[in-house]
């Protein structure tokens, strides 16, 4: 908890390092309240302050307000000399250091298009997005269930209707009650066997033998089958990109770690 909340000190600082010295709703004793305190308190970055209501604003305000009082009052008397505050003011500086060092590091490194490219040629399957099955199922413990189950369904004028009522009053999974729904998932989420079975099939239609997994007897109802399809390199080199840098940086800094480790004094306790 005291890591992340000397992050999130050093991230603070760091904005309001960006801010323009205007950019601020109120002062404390001539210590402005910027963009970065109020990020700091709401905490969501998707809260737009200037759309909060009056009283809303009004308490966040307050609320720094009285911290920076608080924190000018500490600072006037002596907190500056407390051991704690020596402390966690030091590993602040090591935290804000790395940060900083962190984010200049990762601007030196230049990933051209030209290997973004070829990490993509090389690895297409990991950009492609699988079918997407919309299904029911009916799952019972034996093969008689489930093949007198589909009789029923042959002889039936409205499948779907029949098929949801008879996954009401049959079914032993969870989806049951739901007329055995299962909503829309990739064909690779299910069990193989389950997978297989159900994208074979043509919309509105059903599985008409019994299709066994680990769990029992299906009887699988498909709704809809949306076709995978493979993602341009257009719409994947922004991914690209922040894996490549991702993985330079990491090269860069293990390499760099390891050999300051081997000059290093280091004692484990």
């Amino acid at each position: 908890m005291k890591k992340l909340v000397l992050s999130a000190v050093a991230t603070f600082a760091l904005a309001a390092a960006s801010l323009n010295a205007a950019d601020y709703y109120a002062s404390v004793n001539g210590e402005k309240i910027n963009k970065a305190d109020v990020a700091l308190v709401l905490q969501d970055p998707r809260i737009d302050f200037s759309k909060l209501p009056k009283n809303a604003q009004k308490q966040v305000l307050d609320q720094i307000i009285n911290k920076k009082l608080l924190a000018q009052n500490a600072m006037a008397n002596g907190i500056q000399n407390d051991k704690s505050y020596k402390e966690a003011l030091n590993k602040m500086k090591l935290d804000l250091a790395f940060e900083v060092w962190q984010r200049n590091e990762v601007k030196k490194i230049k990933i051209s298009d030209s290997k973004k490219q070829d990490f993509y040629n090389k690895n297409k399957e990991r950009f492609k997005i699988p079918t997407t099955l919309k299904a029911r199922h009916i799952l019972v413990k034996t093969e008689g269930e489930a093949k007198n189950i589909i009789s029923q369904l042959n002889g039936a004028s409205n499948k779907k209707s029949k098929f949801i009522d008879l996954a009401k009053t049959k079914s032993i999974g969870p989806t049951g009650k739901k007329g055995g729904f299962l909503g829309e998932f990739p064909e690779t989420q299910m069990v193989p066997e389950f997978s297989s079975a159900a994208k074979k099939l043509n919309k509105n239609s059903y599985t008409k033998s019994p299709v066994k997994t680990q769990f029992g007897y299906h009887v699988i109802y498909l709704e809809d089958k949306k076709s995978g399809k493979s993602l341009s390199f257009k719409e994947v080199k922004g991914n690209i990109t922040q894996m490549l840098l991702g993985n330079e940086y990491n090269k860069k800094v293990k390499k760099l770690a390891d050999s300051l480790r081997s000059k290093a004094k280091i004692v484990i306790k």
